[in-house]
Order: C-alpha cells, then structure tokens, then sequence
C-alpha cells in the first residue's frame, strides 16, 4: 500500500493499470494450470476407461460360460483334423466333425487374443495368470481359465466402485465363451439359395424353348 500513489491523476492511472496488469497475469497463470491439471485427468481418465473396456471384453471371452467343457483345446484346426482322421469311423461313409473342430479353433483364438490384452493391460496377479495360460497353449496342455476371471472380475468391480461379490455366494466355474455356428450356417444356407436360384432359371430356359415350339407349329405356312 505504500508504494501506491493517489496523488495526482497519473499517478492513479498507473497504479490501477499495474494492478489490472498483476492481477491479469495471475489470472492467466491459474487458467494456465487448471488447463493443465485438466488435461491430464482427461488423458488419465481415458487410459483408465480403455483399459477397463479391454479387461471387461477379456472378462467376457474367458468367463462367458458355465456349463460343459471349460477348458481351452490348444489343438490347432490341422491337429484336430489329422486326428479325426486317424479314428476309427462307424460306417464307411461317415466324415469327421469339422465343424466342432472349426468352433475350438474360433475359442482358442479368441482366448488367446484375450490373454495377449490382459498381459498388456491388466494388474501384476492377471498379468501371472495369462502368461502361465499362455505357456500351458503352447504346450499343447487344456487351458482352464477360472482362477483368472475371478481376478478380473474383482479388478473390475472395484474400478467401478461396486460393492465385493460376498464370499459366501457360490458362484459356479467359469470358461471361455462358445462361439455361435450362425455364420456358418448362413453361408450354407445361402449356398443352396444360389443353387436352388440356377435350378429356377434352368427350368424358365426350358418353359421359354417349349413356347417357341408350340408358336411355330401354330403357323404351318411359314417356311423353315
């Protein structure tokens, strides 16, 4: 207060400029950091949100059943093949399944998608578990998944804030989820759409040469 001067007009005029001026520059200072600040929660919030994205879709890939064969077949499509291939068949027209054979391959790629996103993204216990996963698939040992959708499943609830699952609720043993045939069978069915289509025009072909036929006989003076 001692350095101000209100003794004359400029002296007024400069002291509330120097002001304006202290105080704008304080101003943009907080501005500056509040930008800052916001910029990184912004930037950590969307760290946090395409991490959880990835893990909840790794939840769903290995713990989206929980009945039948819980485990992961690390036979690729050539081993289930040459294997079915080698068994005995009941009768001498009969074919191997390969369309089970097609669904285990779709499940292990996708399991193994899965664990390649939880070692990237997930916590040091998720990150154990996939990788021992992963060396079991490459071993050629059955892969059981259970023990790491748990630890997923508590991660995820407690980034969102939800309550535990209580030790006391049973909650059965989950496995990898079983791809639909949908696809398949669309094709298939398209196939015979195709088929039964050429089968169509082959008989409006014929239907139009019989109608010719009958319109020439109609004119017996018209010379061939």
């Amino acid at each position: 207060m001692r350095n101000l001067d209100f003794s004359s007009w400029q002296g007024l005029l400069s002291t509330l400029l120097g002001l304006a001026l202290i105080t704008l520059i304080g101003v943009g200072i907080r501005l500056l950091v509040m930008q800052t600040i916001q910029q990184r929660r912004a930037r950590e919030n969307r760290q946090i949100n395409e991490r959880l994205r990835t893990l909840i879709a790794a939840y769903k890939t290995l713990g989206g059943s929980f009945t039948g064969n819980l485990a992961v077949d690390p036979r690729h499509l050539r081993d289930v093949k040459r294997q079915a291939a080698g068994e005995p068949q009941a009768g001498g027209d009969a074919e191997p399944d390969w369309p089970s054979g097609e669904r285990a391959r779709r499940m292990r790629d996708a399991a193994e998608a899965a664990l390649s996103d939880i070692i990237l993204l997930g916590t040091e216990e998720q990150v154990r578990l996939a990788a021992k996963a992963a060396a079991d698939l490459v071993a050629g040992r059955p892969v059981h998944t259970a023990e790491l959708v748990v630890s997923l499943r508590d991660f995820i609830r407690q980034v969102l804030d939800l309550e535990p699952v209580s030790p006391t609720l049973e909650i059965p043993k989950q496995g990898p989820a079983r791809p639909s045939s949908t696809a398949r069978g669309k094709g298939d069915g398209g196939g015979g759409a195709k088929s039964g289509g050429g089968g169509e025009g082959g008989g409006q072909g014929g239907g139009g040469g019989m109608m010719m036929g009958v319109s020439l006989d109609q004119h017996p003076d018209r010379q061939p």
